[in-house]
């Protein structure tokens, strides 16, 4: 009875998947399966080995006018130092 019950709670303790997407892979699937990237198509290949690319496959950003907006619309990766009035007078609070 202890070792069944010990059996039980390991058994709840695995990992669970996370996604139905670990379920089939290429080395459990069929040789001609390719599973990608969870990418869409942007369109479709030709007989002749070309390319066309579909207007309404491909992404549409919707952006609103930043014309009068505070803030900029980038962020650099090496930002400058700023001196803030906190960090002027640090003895006053």
């Amino acid at each position: 009875m202890p070792l069944g019950l010990i059996l039980g709670i390991g058994r709840a303790f695995r990992r669970k998947r996370t996604s139905s997407l670990d379920i089939l892979s290429s080395k459990r699937a069929p040789r001609d399966y390719y599973k990608g990237k969870n990418c869409k198509s942007t369109g479709f290949h030709t007989r002749k080995g070309g390319y066309v690319l579909v207007q309404e496959k491909l992404p549409n950003f919707v952006v609103p006018d930043l014309t009068d907006f505070k803030l900029k619309s980038y962020v650099s990766q090496c930002p400058r130092e700023v001196k803030t009035a906190e960090a002027a007078e640090p003895g006053k609070q």
